[in-house]
Parts: C-alpha cells; structure tokens; sequence
C-alpha cells in the first residue's frame, strides 16, 4: 500500500461511512468501473473505522459520555434486581427492586440496545446474499436509485418533535431494520436511518444524534467479529504508518461530514444527495447493461 492509497480510502470512508451515498456502492462502483483495488486488508480496514468511531465521539462527547456512564449504572441495577428475584423467589426473601429507567440517558441506551438487535440480525443472516450482490453492478445501481428516492420523499418532511422520553422501543426497532437493510451495497446506512427517524416523527436534530450513536454498536460488532484475524493481519502488515495515517484521515474527514449532515438535515438539503446517488446509480445500470461485459 502507498500513502496516497492509505490517503485516498481515508478520504473514502470519511466522506461515505457519514454522507448519505453509502460506502459500499462506492467501493463496488470503484472496483468494476475504474477497476480500483478496494481490498486494503482487515487491519487497514479496522482502523479506518475506529478513525469514524472517534469522530462520532468527539463530535457526540457529552452524549456518548453519559450513555456509557448510565449504561453501566444501568447494568449494575439488572444484576441487582436478578439477585433480589433470586433472594425473594428461592430464599423467601422480600426485597425491592430498583428501577432500571430513571432518567432520559438510561431510555436512550435501552433505544440503541433495540435498535442493534434487528440490526444484527438482518447482518447474520443476508451476509452470503450482500456478498453475491456486490459481485456487480446492478444491485448497488438498483439499490442507489431506491436510496435516491427515500431521501428526496423524507428529507422533504417537516419531522416531529420526538427526543428520548417520547420515542418508542418500536421506534427504536423499526430503525434497527432500516440500518439493518443498509447492508446492501448502494444503501446508505446514515440515509435510511435518518431517513426513518424523520418518518417517524423524530426532531431533525435528534434523527442526526440519534443515527450516528445508533452507529457506534454497529461499527464495535463488525469489527469485533474480524479480531479473530487481527494477528495474521498484523503479522502480514509493513505500512503501520500508512494505515495510521488513513485512520487519521478518516477520522477528521467523519468529523467535518458529520457537521455537514447535521447542517443538512436541519435545513432539509437531503435532494443534493438524493440527485447524486441516482446519478450514479443510473450510471452504474449503464455500465451493466451496456458496457461490462
């Protein structure tokens, strides 16, 4: 890898892992049109998105912050109303459980817990499918045009007033699919799921807080999954520089695209995107049908 290839996928990841354009449709367009090596390596990979995750948190601190901090306390309180049930149901115990939401932070985790159920589900089980359909072109071409459509017909509407307290776990589910469907290459993940927070009545800036933390779980379980390979990668890996330079990258890119969409969605500008992608979504159909053979 070259510094300007470890340059290039920073600039890559930060732009798309934010910008509703999706990530995947890119690199598959990359990859069959200009004929662009995409595979850097599940390291090099990795680090471009914690650089995003970082960017998430800094420009999220506060929120992430106390999300860890009641997520703890949260936990804590389970364990303890799992041993009090055990005392009073085996022991003849009559103890008191705690409440486990008292306050807005700890709705908020439980929301995001909701949200990465669905999400993870749909990530196990179309896993072998979203690998056959960025075997080509038509899919994420298909995909980039619907992804054009979803974002001219919500980015239009005028949102609600919904933050923590007045979302719903089914709010919070319906959204996990959203960002669960975003695995197909051409789906933008921060679209569908700022698209689907609008359909639902979210405050628009809420909808933009509430898609890029909902990432963050996303990001850690794929990752986490790929640190089985991580010492073959390592071993394999003589551009640590490289790499660390194209996290960096990533990271200040994610950090600017997130200001940008949080300026978007507040002044309903998602058609600049929603004209781009089906630009290149309808370009991508050409290729297909017409030129690749």
């Amino acid at each position: 890898m070259s510094l300007l290839q470890a340059i290039l996928m920073g600039l890559l990841q930060g732009i798309t892992e934010f910008l509703p354009v999706s990530s995947s449709g890119h690199l598959a367009i990359f990859q069959y049109i200009f004929k662009v090596n995409t595979d850097t390596g599940m390291l090099f990979e990795v680090m471009l998105h914690l650089g995003t995750l970082v960017a998430v948190c800094i420009v999220f601190w506060k929120d992430v912050s106390k999300l860890f901090i009641e997520g703890i306390r949260l936990l804590v309180d389970v364990c303890v109303n799992l041993k009090t049930w055990v005392v009073n149901r085996f022991q003849h115990g009559n103890g008191v459980y705690r409440r486990i939401v008292t306050n807005a932070y700890r709705k908020f985790v439980l929301l995001i817990l909701v949200t990465t159920i669905p999400t993870g589900i749909i990530g196990v089980v179309l896993n072998n499918v979203v690998a056959s359909a960025s075997s080509s072109l038509l899919i994420p071409g298909i995909c980039l045009v619907i992804n054009a459509i979803v974002l001219l017909v919500v980015g239009s509407m005028e949102g609600g007033k919904k933050k923590v307290k007045k979302s719903s776990y089914k709010d919070a589910a319906v959204i996990g699919v959203a960002q669960g469907i975003a695995v197909f290459p051409g789906i933008s993940r921060s679209g569908s799921t700022i698209s689907a927070c609008l359909a639902l009545g979210f405050d628009r800036s809420f909808a933009v807080k509430y898609s890029f933390i909902a990432s963050l779980p996303a990001i850690l379980g794929a990752n986490l999954l790929e640190l089985r390979h991580l010492g073959d990668a390592m071993n394999g890996g003589d551009h640590i520089l490289y790499y660390v330079i194209g996290m960096i990258v990533a990271g200040v890119v994610g950090y600017i695209c997130i200001r940008v969409m949080m300026y978007v969605v507040s002044h309903k500008k998602f058609s600049y995107f929603a004209y781009y992608c089906a630009a290149v979504g309808l370009i991508s159909l050409v290729f297909h049908f017409f030129i690749i053979k």
